[in-house]
């Protein structure tokens, strides 16, 4: 019978964003709505596997979900949106830019923006990205899964 021994690594704390008490107060309220938002799915998503779950604008002339009858799911509306000045953060409350390889790091400001290493980038390219944003201070939103930083 083989026994597991499990190691104890060192936690290292994450990079936070350097955000106002404002944004900060809406970037909460952000996330809380984002919580709170139903999943907008398209017209007779149930009906046929071809149409998939991903959201179409209801266009039909006798549509019922394009006239938003109370007995439809919701429909996609203005009113779901998030606070102006936080749309598009992460809800680490950083920017996410896209990084292909290490020469992109260079052109992250590391207060407020994060890498998110492409899922095109392999697992050599990636360690080695990992280990340079680790030296530059800047945060990756999705690290390799053996060794989260």
């Amino acid at each position: 019978m083989e026994y597991i021994s499990w190691e104890v690594t060192e936690m290292v704390s994450k990079v936070k964003p350097k955000l106002t008490s404002n944004e900060k107060r809406l970037l909460r309220k952000k996330v809380a709505q984002s919580r709170k938002r139903p999943e907008f799915r398209r017209q007779e998503w149930f009906r046929y596997v071809k149409l998939g779950e991903s959201w179409r604008k209801p266009r039909g002339k006798h549509s019922k979900l394009r006239e938003k009858l109370s007995r439809r799911p919701p429909n996609v509306d203005a009113g779901y949106r998030g606070p102006a000045s936080v749309r598009g953060l992460h809800p680490s409350g950083f920017k996410e830019k896209l990084v292909y390889n290490v020469s992109d790091l260079s052109t992250i400001d590391r207060e407020k923006e994060a890498a998110r290493i492409s899922s095109t980038v392999g697992a050599r390219k990636r360690e080695m990205i990992e280990n340079r944003a680790d030296e530059l201070g800047i945060r990756v939103l999705n690290p390799s899964p053996g060794e989260e930083k």
